[in-house]
């Protein structure tokens, strides 16, 4: 069963920018805003290196890793171009201008 926690409000995060949220014994998770105000939400380290995926550059749907520009698309978590690997998705929902992320056994396996 899935369990629904407010993470903030969408104007929290700057458009093309990103914010994280600790879940106590699990990888931060990274959420991301693109320019054209779609919320994708994202565990925070990238497939290649564990770089911190919520300090890189926010272009698109994607995001390009600060440590060796992978890019990672952000409704899959996918590696982009040549590069293959994948960081887990996280479930959210928005309800008003509110997120809501969403925790369940599939995140303690993700972490």
């Amino acid at each position: 069963m899935t369990q629904w926690i407010d993470v903030g409000a969408i104007a929290d995060i700057p458009r093309q920018g990103a914010r994280t949220v600790a879940l106590g014994g699990h990888d931060p998770i990274a959420i991301f805003r693109t320019l054209d105000d779609r919320i994708f939400a994202l565990v925070d380290r990238c497939p290649h290196k564990h770089g911190p995926l919520s300090q890189g550059i926010v272009h698109g749907h994607a995001v390009s890793c600060p440590l060796h520009n992978w890019k990672i698309a952000l409704a899959t978590g996918e590696a982009q171009d040549e590069d293959k690997g994948c960081t887990p998705t996280i479930p959210l929902r928005l309800e008003a201008d509110r997120i809501l992320i969403g925790v369940n056994a599939g995140l303690a396996t993700a972490a």
